[in-house]
């Protein structure tokens, strides 16, 4: 007989806590190699639309490098604060409830930010959709590199029979 009671389990003092995800070094280092990505991405796109649009040219390219930073990073973050949660009972439901709430953040934020930013003055739209396309493809590649960088297995969190952690 075990001490639990409906076969629920927590961690005993001989229970080793949950492993974290191997998914989770690869999501820091997406997040920290889009950061810098975005940051040359900034500059890049100030100068550039410095010289062709003044400083409303400046503005929007950090604008638009700003939108595309935070955008893509809302992802990576809510996935390693959803992986937070692994030793729990409840650990599938709140990884998708977080992740789908991210997305969720990110499409109103979306919405907000198109209707407050349409039609204003201080906004060259070409030097803000140009630095908001070079962040998201730029992020894009960041990622794949990172992924095919990383080395994790298949099946890198699973626990065969017999199996002690």
């Amino acid at each position: 007989m075990t001490d639990h009671q409906d076969g629920a389990s927590a961690a005993g003092p001989d229970e080793p806590a949950p492993q974290q995800p191997s998914s989770n070094p690869v999501l820091r280092d997406a997040l920290r190699y889009g950061l810098i990505l975005a940051v040359a991405i900034a500059v890049v796109g100030m100068v550039l639309g410095g010289v062709f649009a003044g400083w409303i040219g400046v503005t929007s390219a950090l604008i638009g490098t700003a939108i595309a930073a935070v955008f893509l990073g809302i992802t990576a973050l809510s996935i390693l604060i959803a992986n937070r949660f692994i030793g729990s009972d409840l650990f599938v439901g709140l990884f998708f409830g977080i992740v789908l709430g991210g997305w969720i953040v990110k499409f109103v934020l979306f919405i907000v930010l198109a209707i407050v930013l349409k039609d204003q003055p201080w906004i060259n739209p070409v030097v803000l959709f140009l630095s908001l396309i070079a962040g998201v493809i730029g992020s894009l590649v960041v990622d794949m590199i990172v992924v095919f960088r990383s080395r994790i297995p298949y099946v890198s969190d699973a626990t065969l029979p017999g199996d002690k952690r």
